[in-house]
């Protein structure tokens, strides 16, 4: 997606969806309202605030729908939500969100696995998608991440073809963007280069977000990698919480805190304010006490006479 003038990345927020589904505890409603209110006033823009999916499999997602009533209250904010279905689909429309993201595995194992479709089934699910959101929600935006784009835990090497092959379709079906998911933190920073060099030359401005896990320390490097190929909307989660239950070993995003701070201190604008995105872990660590929170900058502090960009200058 083409980014405002006021930052020259996106930074989309995704620990309340991706992060609280992948801890066993739940997070209590007024918690999670409390946290996203402060990710807000920490200037992030975009924020996925859950899925909506059968309360029986992530209950830590079963109040979604409140959730997003309360989040698209503040103004100038992007409020996402992930949906596997058609079902979903309508209840996050019906909810109110902003913009939706599907699922698209290249990994037809990790597919079966997750949604329990096929690749080219999702597919066929994403044009019932399109349908409704042009029939009841037409202003709604309508993201699929492919994932497992880099290699699979269950299914081992991922061909690049199959990757952009799906993608392609994705567009085709009438998605507004496409990006590609690290789901199972096998990615380099090479691999990630000719990947997204691949996918802009494909789609164009429809080219998507990054998003990248942290499982084998290479997160950092991989968003840096897809910016300098072109691309500009990273996805990543306060304290890295996250990850995937069906891929095995495969947790931990990108640390928000360190992605903005690489970003900010290279002059690349974020729009974020560092010290109260370091201050949004306070309202999280009271939801859930005990949870480990993990991140280098906020460990180390900011270096003496950093000067990231002007923040109330840039909202």
């Amino acid at each position: 997606m083409q980014t405002p003038h006021r930052y020259d990345v996106l930074i989309s927020e995704v620990g309340p969806r991706d992060g609280l589904q992948s801890i066993k505890r739940k997070m209590a409603t007024a918690d999670k309202l409390a946290w996203i209110d402060a990710l807000v006033a920490a200037g992030l823009q975009e924020i996925e605030v859950g899925s909506f999916v059968s309360p029986k499999l992530l209950p830590q997602m079963a109040d979604t729908a409140e959730v997003v009533r309360h989040a698209i209250q503040h103004r100038g904010v992007t409020v996402m939500a992930l949906v596997p279905n058609l079902r979903g689909a309508q209840a996050a429309m019906e909810a109110g969100v902003h913009k939706i993201t599907m699922p698209i595995s290249a990994s037809r194992a990790h597919s079966l696995a997750n949604v329990r479709k096929t690749p080219e089934e999702m597919v066929e699910e994403v044009l019932d998608i399109v349908a409704l959101r042009n029939e009841i929600a037409p202003s709604v935006h309508i993201e699929a991440g492919i994932s497992t784009a880099f290699g699979c835990t269950l299914q081992g090497l991922v061909a690049d073809d199959d990757v952009i092959a799906l993608a392609v379709a994705c567009v085709e079906a009438g998605v507004d963007e496409c990006g590609l998911s690290d789901t199972t933190g096998m990615a380099n920073p090479a691999q990630v280069k000719h990947l997204f060099t691949r996918l802009i030359a494909e789609l164009g401005d429809k080219a998507g977000a990054a998003h990248m896990h942290n499982t084998r320390g290479l997160g950092l490097a991989n968003c840096l990698a897809a910016y300098e190929v072109g691309t500009r909307t990273f996805d990543a989660s306060l304290a890295g919480l996250g990850g995937c239950p069906y891929a095995p070993g495969a947790s931990g995003n990108v640390v928000t805190e360190d992605l903005v701070f690489m970003f900010e201190s290279m002059g690349i604008r974020t729009g974020v304010d560092l010290q109260r995105l370091i201050a949004a872990r306070e309202p999280l660590n009271v939801g859930l006490p005990g949870e480990a929170l993990y991140g280098m900058t906020p460990l180390a502090g900011l270096p003496k006479g950093f000067e990231p960009h002007d923040y109330k200058q840039n909202n």
